[in-house]
């Protein structure tokens, strides 16, 4: 059996920047709080690979798990930053003039491991393109310094699920 790529680091390499927005400013606040309690959020992602860790194989639980502490570290980040901006950090985000409370009915539920697998996979590329869009529009040097670090370390992830599919997926990963 191949090795689990699992073995590897579950965070990019280097620091993260520190916690300090420059100044309040409102719609940085209410962006970077829909990364907290969004439909995509990191309470999504954390409560996704926490499902998976709990249904899946052991090798696989351990890597999601891993990768569920990562994604808890993130929530933390995102929280103080929202704080910092000027927003209460709930786990809730903005909705048509108000707030939305994070459910667990944003997230999807596939018990196979390769759906499971494929589904974490396009939930990690869809975060990269949201905060990537992010940090192109937020100019507060700290909080794109940030946004860039933890997209760093969802880049690792899909190079994770990505080896993980290799081994796990009927047919491999189709690109």
């Amino acid at each position: 059996m191949e090795e689990i790529p699992c073995q590897l680091q579950y965070t990019a390499p280097g620091p993260y920047p520190e916690i300090r927005a420059g100044e309040k400013n409102r719609r940085y606040a209410l962006a970077i709080l829909s990364n907290v309690g969004g439909g995509v959020s990191e309470m999504g992602a954390v409560a996704a690979y926490l499902y998976g860790h709990f249904i899946q194989a052991s090798e696989v639980a351990d890597c999601l798990g891993h990768i569920a502490m990562v994604e808890m570290h993130h929530l933390a980040i995102f929280s103080e930053l929202s704080r910092q901006l000027g927003e209460d950090p709930r786990l809730w985000s903005p909705f048509r003039g108000g707030r939305r409370y994070w459910t667990p009915e944003y997230l999807r539920y596939p018990r196979q491991v390769e759906q499971s697998l494929r589904y974490l996979l396009e939930e990690e590329e869809t975060t990269i393109r949201k905060y990537t869009q992010q940090s192109l529009w937020i100019k507060d040097g700290n909080v794109v310094e940030n946004l860039r670090r933890i997209i760093a370390d969802e880049e690792v992830h899909v190079q994770i699920l990505k080896g993980l599919l290799e081994i796990y997926g009927r047919e491999g990963l189709k690109t």
